[in-house]
């Protein structure tokens, strides 16, 4: 696969994984978080935005490397 082709799956991937992860951090907050206290949102919200991350650099990673000779 060349990596022009990777960056246009990865892109798509991206988007969705987005998606994904806001429809299920916001699915955590509304059946589980909505009486907390302010300070437990923000580190709740803190910890999933930072949480993504991991996942975004790997699709990331994939769609830069370079192509096989």
């Amino acid at each position: 696969m060349t990596q022009r082709t990777r960056k246009l799956f990865g892109t798509i991937v991206l988007l969705a994984s987005i998606a994904a992860w806001c429809i299920l951090a916001g699915a955590l907050y509304a059946n589980f978080l909505g009486a907390a206290p302010w300070w437990a949102l923000l580190l709740f919200f803190a910890v999933a935005g930072g949480a993504w991350f991991f996942p975004a650099t790997w699709i990331i990673r994939w769609m830069a490397k370079p192509d096989e000779v």
